[in-house]
């Protein structure tokens, strides 16, 4: 078996970790013991495949995995701080540089860390140390832009986020991190809902005005994984569709409870009751589909979704008059209906 990437090197380990321990149990307990040849092979067999899986803080070692999201995390911190630093210094030194000075050293640096991040990941199976290099990256790369635009006075423009989408995406699927995949989505919704908003007369700040502008990007974040095959990246698929379910509904949670925000020229109760149905309705769509499709992660992203709903429409329709007592049952028994449906769709899918 060959494991392509960390992000299926760290499950694979923690579930030898864990099948071993469960192995000790059931000895002890003397339900399964097995004899001295095949414990040998099957401890020779786990040792060999934990050797092959790509070096990390704890995929082919004792380390719990906690420790492995841990490093993430002070990588991330420090890749922010890094990134902060540098734009500090731009600054603090920017004025001393003439124009053809300040092109350059704004290109050379663009340069100098998209080099560092390739010879880093070329040398860093651990990707820790890869996330800094490419977050580093990214952030001179966006300072670079930023600063051009004010060297030669050019009109901001939200366009600006579509090369800052493309870059992070570049980075992403280079190095496999599902960090920089994060940041291409949020440039890449932001982009398509400015550019939706710009159309309809919005100013190029005020697209967050109007919810309605996101659901483009939704439906694109939705049919990338659809169109392109992602086996070789591990979880980037799963993420697009869950960034498309919270880009999709949550515009639809807003104006299910501020009417008076969409485009549509119907009275404001008219358009709640519509997009209160369609979140109902979509929702529960988006559930059975995940669950027939075999996405744990989108579905359980589905039924928080299809809870959020729930729980802001009682509040919406019964906290005013009803007794809090009264709300309060209501409110458990929603929850065991849920857990009950939940349950049943999950047994049914097994």
């Amino acid at each position: 078996m060959t494991v392509a990437s960390t992000g299926e090197a760290q499950p694979r380990a923690d579930n030898i970790r864990v099948f071993r321990e469960e192995l000790v149990r059931l000895a002890q307990e003397g339900v399964l013991q097995l004899d001295a040849p095949q414990h040998a092979a099957l401890t020779q067999h786990h040792d060999a495949l934990l050797a092959r899986l790509p070096a990390t803080s704890s995929a082919n070692s004792a380390e719990p995995s906690a420790l492995f999201w841990g490093m993430r995390i002070v990588s991330l911190l420090g890749a922010l701080a890094l990134a902060a630093s540098v734009f500090f210094i731009f600054y603090q030194f920017w004025g001393i540089f003439s124009t053809l000075g300040q092109v350059a050293v704004l290109a050379g640096a663009a340069v100098a860390t998209c080099v560092l991040a390739l010879w880093v990941g070329d040398r860093d199976p651990s990707r820790h140390w890869t996330q800094m290099a490419a977050l580093l990256a990214f952030s001179c790369f966006v300072l670079n832009l930023l600063m051009l635009g004010q060297i030669f006075d050019l009109t901001p423009s939200s366009h600006v986020l579509l090369p800052w989408a493309a870059f992070a995406f570049l980075l992403a699927y280079r190095f496999r991190l599902r960090l920089l995949q994060a940041a291409g989505i949020v440039c890449l919704i932001g982009w398509i809902a400015t550019g939706i908003g710009s159309l309809n007369g919005l100013p190029r700040d005020a697209f967050i005005e109007r919810p309605e502008t996101f659901f483009a990007a939704a439906l694109v974040l939705f049919a990338v994984p659809q169109a392109i095959d992602h086996s070789r990246h591990p979880g980037f698929a799963t993420f697009y569709r869950i960034a498309g379910a919270w880009t999709l509904f949550g515009p639809m949670l807003f104006l299910a409870g501020s009417g008076h925000l969409s485009y549509l020229e119907m009275p404001d109760w008219q358009v709640e009751g519509l997009y209160q149905a369609l979140g109902f309705l979509g929702t529960a769509a988006l559930i059975v589909w995940a669950v027939r499709r075999q996405w744990p992660a989108v579905a359980n992203t589905g039924m928080l979704l299809f809870t959020v709903f729930c729980i802001v429409k009682a509040f919406d329709w019964w906290w005013e008059w009803m007794p809090r007592s009264v709300f309060f049952l209501l409110m458990g028994l929603l929850a065991m209906a849920l857990l009950w449906a939940f349950k049943r769709l999950r047994s049914e899918a097994a």
